[in-house]
């Protein structure tokens, strides 16, 4: 075992740990997570979120083992316009299956082996008639039986039950008010009890590969906006991710901080993308989960331990911390859960209408995702503001850069007296200005 590699992500995690202590989760998975070896794997990740002081909701789905029983008994369930048609035969193996599903993942989360990560666990799960159901009723002229949709959800049950720290489990079945059993989707449980609960985080764990950009690249993160745009294109399916995709755009617009589609098959996702900075999911929120904004003096720590690698190098001159206590409002920084990941100072000059751009760093892991060129747009923007015409860098090893974002070169005479005066003829700078 990497001993040190343990320690340092340990070390790591321990904010996560505390942020996420004592916040509401709603997970939900397929059928296929409780199937085969990996059942054991997500069930042991479920217990140390339970122990480490998370108020789960588990919202189990069940296809696999309804269309097994579905295939056994020689019957299906039609879907029409994208929606499912259950009869009573299909009711019946759906019954059957969610009802086994439940019982399956409480046995699971009872485990206590002594060789095992549940040894000396005790989990009490709860589930109960916490969903009431209404039936979708006849569309277009088709009747879908007994295929319903969430009517209500007894926040106040299941927040009794986390409150005495139980695990709670609500399938993917509704009880009417006349007592019919309705067919549910696991999504649309999962985003109805999040909105009711005042869920901190709705966690759609899928099946198949998660989402990709043009490149082929994994996507970290999406606004609702973003992820609306993606719908649209009508790219993705109207199952599956696609369908997580879009109960995750409903959650955000109803007040659910944060939904995270995590690819199922890998080992120890969950805990990857709950515990670790950047996640292995994709994160889809209202609003971006990095922002730009203007530095204070409780960055400096941060803006310090992003820069003193490049001053170490030569690549930037080195500032101590008591000239950026006292230069801090002439920095803009990058924040990215707590982390500044890039920064930039922009000094207007006394005697002409230029600005100087200084100390650019972004974090060697977050670079090649455009934070530098928007940072200097909003570093731009401020040199308008303040009625600048130009902005200048005095660069010794980043030239290409500034040249690829619309600087030219200039000369030191090109600068007003003011700068020339601190010119350091060591260091060798090259000039570069841009219009703005």
């Amino acid at each position: 075992m990497d001993h040190e590699w343990l320690v340092r992500w340990f070390r790591h995690s321990s904010p996560y740990i505390h942020a996420h202590r004592g916040r509401t989760f709603v997970v939900a998975f397929g059928g296929e997570a409780l199937e085969g070896q990996a059942a054991a794997g997500l069930v042991h990740d479920l217990a140390l979120l339970n122990g480490l002081g998370v108020r789960l909701v588990l919202v189990p789905g069940a296809r696999p083992q309804i269309e097994r029983r579905l295939r056994d008994r020689g019957a299906e369930i039609r879907y029409v316009n994208g929606l499912r048609v259950t009869d009573a035969a299909a009711l019946e193996c759906v019954q059957d299956a969610v009802g086994s599903v439940r019982l399956q993942l409480e046995a699971l989360l009872s485990m206590g082996l002594a060789n095992s990560p549940m040894a000396g666990v005790r989990i009490r799960a709860a589930s109960g008639n916490f969903v009431t159901a209404r039936p979708l009723g006849v569309r277009d002229g088709v009747d879908y039986l007994h295929t319903g949709e969430v009517r209500r959800v007894d926040a106040e049950a299941i927040g009794q039950r986390l409150d005495d720290g139980a695990v709670v489990v609500v399938t993917p079945l509704g009880v009417s008010p006349t007592g019919e059993v309705f067919n549910l989707y696991a999504e649309d449980v999962a985003l109805a009890v999040a909105r009711v609960t005042g869920a901190d985080k709705l966690l759609y764990l899928h099946e198949g590969e998660g989402l990709k950009d043009a490149a082929g690249e994994p996507v970290g993160e999406l606004t609702v906006d973003e992820a609306r745009r993606r719908l649209e294109q009508g790219q993705l399916p109207a199952d599956g991710i696609g369908r997580q995709l879009a109960r995750a755009v409903e959650a955000c617009q109803s007040g659910v901080p944060r939904v995270h589609l995590v690819e199922r098959a890998t080992d120890g996702a969950l805990l990857m993308e709950l515990f670790t900075r950047d996640g292995v999911g994709t994160l889809v929120t209202a609003r971006s989960f990095e922002r730009l904004r203007r530095a204070s003096v409780d960055d400096v720590g941060g803006i310090l331990a992003l820069i003193e690698p490049l001053e170490r190098d030569g690549t930037l001159v080195r500032r101590s911390r008591e000239l950026l206590e006292t230069e801090i409002e002439r920095f803009t920084v990058m924040e990215r859960e707590g982390t500044v990941v890039a920064c930039a100072a922009l000094y207007p000059m006394p005697d002409a209408p230029m600005a100087e751009l200084a100390c650019v760093a972004v974090h060697p892991e977050y670079r090649g995702g455009h934070r530098g060129a928007r940072l200097l747009e909003r570093l731009e923007r401020q040199a308008r503001e303040a009625g600048c015409e130009r902005v200048f860098v005095l660069t010794t090893r980043t030239a290409h850069w500034f040249l690829e974002h619309g600087f030219e070169p200039a000369s030191l005479d090109d600068l007003p007296v003011s700068r020339r005066e601190l010119y350091n003829l060591k260091r060798g700078s090259k000039v570069y200005w841009k219009a703005v």
